[in-house]
């Protein structure tokens, strides 16, 4: 296997950044782990052995404070989870190495494509992939057809997404500024929605998982594996069309037996706990394939398995 390595994990503080806490610190390659976040206010200090607070990507001397770190640690891997500091890396073409570590991303078109909505749209409809039909909110003079769906064009999670029914709902959340958002068709909940994981080595091979899930406050509160041909197949060729290298999570809806794609997150997502559960391994494979090293598979028949989020509290 080689030796064990010391890996860093920024951004560590949010819910994704402490479930790869809790997979890094059973892992067999884990020598020292280490978790960096702007604030101490979150678990990740309960579940990192050697947690720190670090500068926000936006400050002068981040970099620099970066590859310190990296230096006096003797780091070999690290692993940025939240999406502006990884536009930051982008943007800077520091997607392989930083300072003497390696980096884990997703590949370069895959974080393109996933970062922008509008761009993700464009990129399936030039492939002639199914997608609901999206527009700049800038572009919008009036909409003939409701419900659509309202949400950032750069940003994550759900807190600038809106369900709109009138075109006075529409005037009302675009009153400040619609450059930043898309108008997106919206599909039916009732043949469900699904969060799928994806993985692409660097040799080609491809691995992916269909979960089934119900949203609670914006995350994927509760879900089900499950197994369908046609989602397994369009993920399989969207790892090939967006060149993938790395782990991404796909967010979909079927509509009339069709899977719509209606975001592509170039990350690590917040169900990647759940996945290792499963024996969906995804983080391990991505430094195992980093490193050289050929891929372990834990898969198991898990179709019909489901999963629960929960809660953990920690006191001091």
């Amino acid at each position: 296997m080689g030796k064990l390595i010391n890996i860093l994990v920024t951004g560590c503080g949010g819910d994704i950044g402490q479930s790869i806490g809790k997979i890094l610190s059973k892992s067999k390659y884990t020598n020292t782990l280490f978790g960096i976040d702007i604030s101490d206010k979150n678990a990740a200090k309960f579940i990192y052995p050697n947690f720190s607070v670090g500068l926000p990507f936006t400050h002068p001397n981040y970099l620099r404070k970066m590859e310190l770190f990296i230096d006096e640690n003797e780091i070999d891997i690290v692993i940025p989870i939240a999406e502006p500091e990884l536009r930051f890396f982008s943007d800077q073409n520091i997607l392989e190495t930083i300072g003497g570590a390696k980096m884990i991303t997703a590949s370069r078109l895959a974080l393109k494509v996933g970062f922008d909505k509008y761009e993700t749209a464009e990129f399936l409809k030039c492939r002639s992939l199914p997608f609901p039909l999206t527009y700049l909110a800038k572009d919008i003079k009036t909409i003939e057809t409701f419900p659509i769906i309202l949400k950032s064009r750069t940003g994550s999670g759900s807190k600038d997404l809106h369900k709109i029914n009138t075109m006075d709902e529409f005037f009302f959340y675009t009153r400040k500024d619609r450059d930043d958002f898309v108008v997106q068709e919206f599909i039916p909940y009732k043949d469900g929605e699904y969060t799928c994981g994806l993985f692409r080595s660097q040799k080609g091979e491809i691995r992916s998982i269909v979960l089934k899930r119900e949203l609670e406050k914006g995350y994927s509160g509760y879900g089900e594996v499950v197994e369908n041909t046609a989602i397994t197949a369009l993920l399989e060729n969207l790892a090939v069309q967006l060149n993938l290298v790395g782990s991404i999570n796909i967010q979909l809806r079927l509509h009339k037996g069709i899977p719509m794609v209606f975001e592509i997150n170039p990350r690590f997502s917040s169900t990647i706990y759940f996945r290792h559960l499963f024996g969906f391994e995804d983080l391990i494979w991505s430094i195992e394939d980093s490193l050289g090293f050929p891929l372990s598979d834990n898969r198991k028949n898990v179709i019909g398995r489901k999963f629960y989020k929960g809660y953990e509290e920690y006191v001091t």
